[in-house]
């Protein structure tokens, strides 16, 4: 396995190696995939930092955490990575699916119609040259206002001004797939995940 190990003022030692390197086994696992990890254990006024960042092959996943004891920010941001693991792959496998359908398959339902059936069940194929009459759901001139449910989200806000780099950490960090912050410049900025994993970047006006 090859992990990029950097201590900052931490001493990384062969029990704190193979505690990760355990950890990043188990996701592994989860994505079926070879990746390059980089590790970042930084102890800054008592307070433990963890940085795990792994590269499949369709984009980084990084996991941060920060406790009074190193072993729990460890565990803490193998946990993390291990949830965004199961995203990603969740993702991924829906996106390869739809990918792999062929135009036949995507065209299926185009060649059919719900009238009649053939002999194995299936609905029949709409015959050429005949209309089918289809009942449309008309909707009431004013429509009746119900009650809308929000969210606040503290979550997907910066408090403070940072970096594209510190967004997107942030972000992942907080496992949002929208981010919003104001870059050093005090620009409002909207990190955006997209189907597909990457991170899409929108400048407010």
């Amino acid at each position: 396995m090859n992990v990029e190990y950097t201590g900052r003022h931490y001493e990384i030692t062969t029990a704190v190696r193979d505690e990760i390197e355990n950890g990043l086994l188990k996701i592994r696992k989860i994505l079926r995939d070879k990746f390059e990890t980089k590790v970042v254990l930084t102890l800054e006024k008592r307070r433990n930092k963890a940085e795990i960042t792994i590269t499949p092959r369709n984009g980084p996943l990084i996991a941060l955490a920060q406790a009074h004891d190193m072993a729990v920010a460890i565990n803490e941001a193998l946990e993390h990575l291990e949830k965004q693991a199961v995203k990603y792959k969740t993702r991924w496998r829906t996106q390869k699916r739809h990918n792999h359908k062929t135009p036949s398959e995507k065209n299926a339902t185009l060649g059919r119609w719900n009238g009649e059936s053939g002999e194995d069940g299936q609905p029949a194929a709409r015959p050429k040259g005949r209309s089918v009459a289809l009942l449309v759901h008309r909707f009431p001139p004013i429509a009746k206002s119900t009650e809308v449910h929000l969210v606040r989200s503290d979550d997907s806000v910066a408090l403070r001004p940072m970096t594209i780099e510190e967004a997107i950490k942030e972000a992942h960090f907080r496992d949002r797939d929208v981010f919003v912050f104001r870059d050093p410049k005090g620009k409002i900025m909207v990190l955006h995940r997209t189907r597909d994993g990457k991170m899409e970047l929108i400048e407010a006006p």
